[in-house]
């Protein structure tokens, strides 16, 4: 209680979205010296008007906190200070016309005009019951009538603008969301297959350190190659690129396999594929040979690449070991995979056969280029 009394007490005493507005609108009350013009105040009355500004100004503050009943409370308090000065003072309109203003304050529009409404009828009430003169009346109208449906249309306004920026931050944030699955998505299916090379390679050339040095080192020329490689496409990644295609994903295959000891049967169709078609494709290429190196145990694959009608077809399958009851188990890799293919509103079967050996994998992509 202490803290938040404290907090209001320190500067600034209004929310940073209205500026430095609300401290020039007090300059307004500049309209009670008009009648010390012509007649000259009484020590007393500068007194009772000095105590009427310094009780405001509290009440006016207050009021650009908060937006539920504590508003009527400054609305009624600040109206009455008019009606109070107005048969002293005819520069008591401006009490009225900032009641009026506080009227935008309330979250609820329709009560917030029925509010405005009744100052309007209060001050006609007290100017022909009080007999005031039209030096208070008509001003009081004339200004806080205009000034009210001003405040509520701009508080509005302003509160519009601040659901859109929150929208907006929503919107960035889940987009930022996204960008950080699709990288760790991708992350996964480069590093995944480049270290299953690696290792293969790593092995073979253990192996053939003593038997043939010179394969050996072919070997680990070619570990060398493809970690300079693989830091390429990660670079690539993170930005969202893709400099290499599917004819290149599709040679990394072979020479993987290869090296794996796995026999590549294929049957690639020639046509051309939407560039975000043929990123998923390639992709999908590399996280099925990354499986099949590391858990299929298989002697052959085969991949076949087709179109029918409107749709590109991708077919991969191996005749290694697979699972007994004929489903599969999704890891990420596959998960990341089926995540982009419906981005692009294609579909993606995997599936293998109780009795039979290896891993189907059906991909199917509609040819139509992206926005």
């Amino acid at each position: 209680m202490t803290t938040s009394l404290l907090s209001r007490l320190s500067f600034p005493w209004v929310p940073a979205r209205y500026g430095k507005a609300p401290y020039f609108w007090l300059l307004s009350f500049a309209i009670f010296g008009w009648k010390y013009l012509y007649v000259a105040p009484t020590s007393k009355e500068l007194m009772y008007l000095a105590l009427s500004f310094l009780m405001f100004l509290p009440f006016y503050f207050y009021s650009f906190w908060y937006s539920d009943w504590r508003i009527y409370i400054c609305i009624v308090l600040i109206c009455g200070f008019g009606i109070i000065w107005a048969p002293y003072n005819y520069g008591g309109s401006t009490f009225c016309i900032f009641a009026a203003t506080m009227c935008s304050r309330l979250p609820d529009t329709r009560r917030a005009y029925v509010s405005l409404s009744a100052i309007g009828i209060v001050i006609v009430i007290a100017s022909v019951l009080m007999r005031l003169e039209s030096y208070f009346w008509i001003p009081a109208l004339i200004f806080s009538i205009p000034s009210g449906v001003g405040a509520i249309i701009g508080e509005r306004l302003a509160r519009s603008n601040e659901n859109l920026l929150k929208k907006q931050e929503e919107v960035e944030y889940l987009a930022a969301l996204a960008e950080r699955e699709r990288i760790a998505r991708d992350l996964h299916d480069l590093l995944g297959h480049t270290l299953s090379v690696i290792t293969l390679k790593a092995e073979l050339a253990g192996k053939l350190l003593d038997r043939n040095p010179e394969a050996c080192k072919k070997e680990i020329n070619d570990i060398e190659h493809t970690a300079r490689q693989a830091l390429a496409e990660v670079r690539a990644a993170v930005i969202g690129y893709r400099a290499t295609g599917l004819g290149h994903e599709l040679q990394s295959a072979k020479n993987t396999l290869d090296a794996a000891q796995v026999t590549l049967i294929s049957d690639i169709g020639q046509f051309t594929i939407p560039s975000a078609q043929e990123n998923v494709l390639a992709l999908a290429v590399r996280e099925a040979i990354t499986n099949i190196i590391r858990h299929a145990q298989a002697s052959q694959c085969h991949i076949r690449l087709y179109r029918l009608d409107t749709h590109v077809v991708l077919k991969i399958s191996d005749n290694g070991v697979a699972g007994k009851s004929g489903a599969v188990r999704k890891g990420s890799g596959l998960n990341g995979m089926s995540e982009r293919v419906q981005t692009l509103g294609g579909s993606l079967q995997v599936s293998t056969s109780t009795g039979t050996t290896g891993l189907h994998l059906e991909l199917c992509l509609p040819m139509k280029e992206e926005a």
